[in-house]
C-alpha cells in the first residue's frame, strides 16, 4: 500500500551490562556517552557517511593548520625540495585520517613527528653549512658576463632556453644583454642579476 521511509539511526555503541550489585560511577557513564558522541560525529573505521567525512575534514583542516604553524613559515614559504617533501607527506598522511584508512590518533601523531623532524632539520641546517647543502641544496651560477657555464647547466639539467625564459619573465627582455649573471636558486627558480 504505502512505502516505508527509512530514517538514519545514530550508531551508538551498546552499553555493557552491569552485574547486579556492581555500581558504576557517574564519571564512567559520562565518559562513555562522550565517546559515543565522538564516534557518532566522526565515525569509526572505514564505514563513514558523508557527514562524518565532513566532520573529519573540518577537524583535520584545523589540525593541519596547527601543524603548519608549528612547522613554521619555512615549510610553505621557501619551497626547497626539503620543504616539498614535508608538504607532500603531510598532505598524504592527513588524508588517511579523513578517509579512515588509518587510526586518527596514530595518523596525527605521525604528522606531528614529521613536522617536528622538519623543524629539527631546519634548526640543524642553520648551524651546519654542510648539512644545509646536503638537505636543501646549493645555488648554481649558470651564466656570467656573456658566458654560459655548461658544467653547472648540465648538473642542474637546465638549458639556455630556461635562462632566456627567466630573462623574458623577470626582466621583460628578449636577450641577456643587460644581465651580469643567472643563478639557479635552491628552490628551482632562476634569478637574474643586472649589470
Amino acid at each position: 500500500m504505502g512505502t516505508a521511509i527509512a530514517f538514519p539511526v545514530a550508531r551508538f555503541q551498546e552499553t555493557p551490562q552491569i552485574r547486579p550489585g556492581h555500581k558504576r560511577g557517574w564519571q564512567t557513564d559520562r565518559q562513555e556517552t562522550q565517546m559515543n558522541m565522538v564516534i557518532t560525529i566522526f565515525g569509526q573505521g572505514r564505514d563513514l557517511d558523508p557527514l562524518q567525512m565532513i566532520a573529519r575534514t573540518v577537524a583535520v583542516f584545523f589540525v593541519a593548520l596547527l601543524l603548519i604553524r608549528i612547522s613554521g613559515r619555512r615549510s610553505f614559504g621557501q619551497r626547497s625540495p626539503f620543504d616539498y617533501v614535508v608538504a607532500i607527506l603531510l598532505g598524504a598522511t592527513l588524508s588517511r585520517a579523513i578517509v579512515g584508512a588509518s587510526p586518527a590518533v596514530a595518523t596525527l601523531a605521525a604528522c606531528l613527528v614529521m613536522v617536528l623532524l622538519h623543524r629539527a632539520l631546519g634548526w640543524l641546517c642553520v648551524r651546519s653549512r654542510a648539512l644545509e647543502s646536503w638537505v636543501v641544496g646549493v645555488e648554481r651560477e649558470l651564466y656570467r658576463d656573456g658566458v654560459f657555464n655548461r658544467e653547472q647547466m648540465s648538473a642542474a639539467l637546465t638549458t639556455e632556453s630556461d635562462i632566456m625564459e627567466a630573462a623574458r619573465l623577470e626582466l621583460n627582455a628578449p636577450d641577456l644583454d643587460g644581465v651580469r649573471s643567472a643563478i639557479l636558486e635552491r628552490n628551482g627558480q632562476v634569478s637574474l642579476v643586472r649589470k
